[in-house]
């Protein structure tokens, strides 16, 4: 992009830089705006800081494995910490004989002012996501020691992250972070900001924002300074600082591809006007709507939401179970960074990638990103991901012993992640467009936690199934109660529908499954929120279609294995139906996709309460494109 093209045109730009004040406010000034620069911190040493002292000792005595320095200035500061405790020179010669790895160039230079070259550098944008994945090239981190050089405040991602790799962390603290000696700048920018004179702000480290938060509390300003972000462009300048952002609550309008000062600048001044007139337009105050603002409910009268209640539509609608996954490059492009389960625990990726999907699929619904199984872990299941394998359990259920050790899930708090991920992806969806939550039936829970992954004939869920009922009731009994705490937090925080998947329902006789899973999955269905429509969705057995109408279920979900025309006659045509295309049809041609969607459409009549979707999820395989074509073909057969 040439400079002439990148222009503030005069906008106000704050910025909260410190040791490189005066170099932010020239970039904004080249670019073309007016800059309000007001340093936000600055670094304040630890007295007597016996964590680094504690850690100096315990490499040189052998029992540090690897070392991450995050930062230059603080690997200087704990250099500083250590050296009236122990020798320089050993510890440095014994730095220098362990994995080091260094985060970001000013690390590199900082190790090499003492003549230390790090074992890896961790590439750019140096997020805890890309620690973790030079991790992973290394040799198992399991039991080892992995000492952590703060800056600020502990990582909580990056702790975790090696903790689930079985390392033991140390951490590291070696300076905190501290208001600058003279606020009144800051407390400039922020009544600036508040009273509404401010454009643009930028934003390149997560201790800014919240020093930020803290100062207009100070000034009693908070309720201002939210409603002013809603009204100008915020820019951040990497993941780690946009993490930040939003767990204020406010959102990021732009993020540089390269997280550095100058292309956040860039960014910033090449787009920061027509997101100011968007986000400026006139809104809804407590007086008088506008015009331009959708309703709040506006997710209500949607295809989806009037479908669930059987009520005609404009157009048949359509989502894809899966839609968020390994088919796209830009899913793809997100698990090279951060392995599955780190993902599901993150909400700002969960709603970016399927933000993502359905921006580019243009479908009518959008269902939470997670999985199935993080809901075990604090019922005391050992879940993994292992590469290849899928879900792992690393302690299954055999017994009525084993059963008696699974704890009962009292609330959410321990599945925040999952209800942060819900309120996150309603936050960033258009406000038409509904929102699904979802969980496991109990059956496919409790299967996965007795075979302790996948199966293919489930035996050792039907012995404990048949040979000991009382220990099968009181394990299902506890999923059920879990799962109708699950969902009903997911619904309490944003979601417009829940859908309850039970993948191995399958494997199961119809009367097998009246006697041992339909009474827990009545008792989850009766015990969620009146009023939200629930899909009732098992697969492998079209012989179940009867028992699954035996719900208060809105919606049954149909898989391929059935014409859609006898599934909806079985289930009766007062309850709505989703389905049904065979997933392998995506990977044929669009002429052929188009056909089967309209032999579908064709099978529903054109009937109310038909909401299209595939027998399963997408196939890994499926070109995107294809998708895309689907969704297409269902809009253009099915308008009215």
């Amino acid at each position: 992009m040439r400079e002439s093209t990148v222009h503030f045109e005069g906008l106000r730009v704050a910025a909260f830089e410190s040791r490189r004040a005066n170099e932010m406010a020239g970039f904004i000034e080249k670019h073309g705006g007016i800059p309000f620069v007001a340093p936000s911190m600055r670094e304040v040493a630890i007295e007597h800081n016996q964590a680094a002292i504690d850690f100096a000792n315990r490499l040189l005595t052998g029992e540090v494995d690897l070392f991450i320095a995050t930062t230059g200035v603080g690997f200087r500061f704990l250099l500083r910490s250590i050296e009236r405790h122990v020798k320089r020179e050993l510890f440095l010669q014994t730095l220098s004989d362990i994995t080091t790895l260094a985060r970001g160039p000013k690390v590199v230079a900082a190790m090499r002012e003492v003549d230390l070259t790090p074992s890896r550098r961790i590439p750019a944008p140096h997020t805890w996501r890309e620690i973790l994945a030079v991790i992973d090239t290394l040799p198992s981190a399991l039991g080892q020691v992995v000492g952590v050089q703060e800056y600020g405040l502990s990582n909580a991602s990056l702790t975790a992250g090696l903790e689930a790799r079985g390392a033991h962390v140390l951490s590291v603290p070696v300076y905190q972070w501290d208001l600058p000696e003279d606020v009144g700048p800051l407390e400039n920018n922020v009544s600036a900001l508040c009273r509404g004179d401010i454009d643009v702000v930028l934003f390149t480290s997560a201790r800014q924002v919240a020093h930020l938060a803290l100062i207009a509390e100070k000034l009693g300003c908070s309720d201002e300074l939210n409603r002013a972000t809603q009204r100008i462009v915020i820019a951040s300048v990497g993941p780690a600082t946009s993490d930040a952002i939003q767990a204020q609550g406010w959102k990021v309008d732009l993020e540089p591809e390269h997280p550095k000062m100058g292309p956040l600048v860039a960014i910033a001044a090449a787009r920061s006007k027509p997101i100011l007139k968007q986000k400026q337009k006139p809104v809804t105050t407590a007086t008088q709507l506008s015009s331009d603002a959708p309703p709040p409910d506006a997710w209500r009268d949607s295809p989806f939401m009037k479908a669930c209640r059987l009520e005609p539509t404009d157009v048949t609608p359509v989502w894809l179970m899966r839609q968020a996954g390994r088919y796209m490059a830009e899913y793809r492009a997100v698990r090279k960074r951060v392995p599955f389960l780190e993902l599901c625990k993150n909400p700002a990726l969960c709603s970016e990638v399927m933000c993502t999907a359905v921006k580019r699929l243009g479908v009518d619904a959008a269902i939470i990103f997670s999985d199935l199984l993080p809901m075990l872990e604090p019922m005391g299941l050992e879940l993994t991901y292992a590469p290849g394998d899928g879900p792992v359990i690393h302690n299954p259920i055999r017994t009525a012993l084993d059963v008696d050790r699974v704890d009962e899930l009292e609330d959410v708090s321990a599945l925040a992640f999952v209800m942060e991920t819900v309120k996150q992806t309603r936050q960033d969806l258009p406000p038409q467009l509904p929102l699904i939550g979802f969980a496991g039936a109990p059956f496919t829970l409790a299967s996965y936690a007795i075979e302790g992954g996948a199966s293919r004939n489930y035996l050792n869920t039907k012995t404990l199934m048949y040979s000991d009922p009382g220990a099968w009731r009181s394990l299902m009994e506890r999923l059920a109660r879990a799962i109708t705490i699950y969902l009903n937090g997911q619904i309490a925080n944003g979601a417009q529908a829940v859908q309850i998947f039970d993948s191995w329902a399958g494997c199961l006789a119809p009367e097998d499954y009246r006697n041992y899973v339909l009474p827990y999955v009545q008792q989850v269905i009766s015990g969620l929120e009146p009023g939200v429509p629930v899909i009732n969705f098992a697969t492998g057995n079209p012989a179940l279609l009867p028992l699954l109408a035996d719900t208060e279920a809105a919606v049954i979900g149909v898989d391929w294995r059935t014409q859609l025309d006898h599934a909806w006659q079985t289930t009766g045509f007062n309850r709505a139906v989703q389905g049904n295309l065979e997933p392998a049809v995506l990977l044929t041609d669009v002429a052929t996709i188009r056909k089967r969607a309209q032999h579908v459409l064709n099978q529903a009549g054109g009937r109310p309460g038909h909401i299209f979707n595939l027998g399963h999820g997408i196939l890994q395989q499926t070109p995107v494109d294809h998708a895309i074509a689907l969704v297409d073909a269902v809009h253009e057969f099915s308008s009215r």
